[in-house]
Parts: structure tokens; sequence; C-alpha cells
């Protein structure tokens, strides 16, 4: 490889709040929050909103979408009467 041009590769936790997981890989990203980890060592952490432990897809749960609020919105903005 040529030295000088790419990023730095390191450690770094990547932290799901809303499942309560972490998991340890390496990647480019640069965080400045850190954290301590299992090992004892301390480590740059990343938040993310969904990993494997909270997608849908991954935990089998389909989250329910508010199809009849846009139904109506759309009713509304184009004076389609309900029916």
């Amino acid at each position: 490889m040529k030295q000088g041009i790419h990023p730095e590769y390191h450690p770094v936790v990547f932290r799901d709040a809303s499942a309560g997981y972490a998991f340890l890989t390496r990647s480019t990203a640069t965080p400045t929050a850190t954290i301590t980890w299992e090992d004892g060592a301390t480590y740059p952490v990343v938040d993310v909103e969904v990993s494997s432990a909270s997608h849908p897809f991954y935990t089998g749960s389909a989250r329910v979408v508010d199809t009849a609020g846009r139904v109506e919105k759309f009713r509304r903005r184009y004076g389609t009467p309900v029916a």
C-alpha cells in the first residue's frame, strides 16, 4: 500500500443504546467519546441507532407503521372525501 494516504485503522466499540448491545471491531471512525471495555482497555465508542440486535429484520419483530395517518393527511390535502 502507498504510505501516508490511508486513514488510521484502529479498534472501536460500536454501541446500540436501544438494545443495550455493544461490540468491539476495527474501523477508521475516530469518535471523541471513550468506553472501558470488558478487557479493561479504553476504546473510542460510536453510538448507533440500529444494529443487528435491534433491527426488525434480524430480530423478527415488525414495527407498526402509521399508514392511517398518512392516508388521512393525503385526503385532507387533496380533498378526497372520507369513505
